[in-house]
């Protein structure tokens, strides 16, 4: 192995993630070093997850009486970068995570990016119910034409912690 190379193979793949996060163990400051890049992870996904939220914003508010917490902010609340490594799942990703307690609506960022929309009563009355339908597809346009600059920066966090690893064996 020649100087300064990393003691494995590193390829933006769940293989490649998953060899760096092994060798992230066999550190002495492993812990420390996978909290540094996720963080490092995350920060790269952060301009993905206000995208994703200035789109929610953006979706038409029908109005009416206010029941509760206003949907779309509380959609935009729930958005932000996922970084996970190891166990079943490897990866980083900029997700919506559910509505527990808004309106009853717990899958309000799922249903909400879909054409066909969500059903709800009017009102409460369980006898008269509506078809409503939000922005389409407001979660994954805004990666749309993206992906490659988010997918090169978490590579990149790959790299440096990698580079970063391979400094320290001599």
């Amino acid at each position: 192995m020649a100087s300064g190379e990393p003691p494995f193979t590193l390829r933006c793949t769940h293989e490649g993630l998953d060899s760096l996060v092994r060798a992230l163990r066999e550190e002495e400051d492993g812990k420390q070093l996978r909290k540094d890049l996720a963080k490092e992870m995350r920060e790269a996904l952060k301009p993905g997850a206000v995208q994703a939220k200035s789109s929610v914003m953006a979706m038409v508010s029908q109005g009416g009486m206010r029941t509760g917490p206003p949907l779309r902010t509380s959609i935009a609340r729930k958005i932000r970068p996922e970084v996970k490594l190891g166990g079943r799942w490897s990866g980083a990703r900029v997700k919506a995570f559910k509505t527990k307690n808004v309106r009853g609506f717990p899958n309000a960022p799922k249903r909400t990016n879909r054409a066909s929309g969500w059903r709800h009563p009017v009102w409460g009355n369980r006898e008269v119910w509506v078809q409503q339908r939000g922005r389409i597809e407001w979660f994954d346009r805004s990666f749309t034409g993206r992906e490659g600059l988010y997918k090169q920066a978490v590579e990149a966090a790959m790299e440096n912690m990698a580079q970063r690893i391979a400094s320290r064996v001599r």
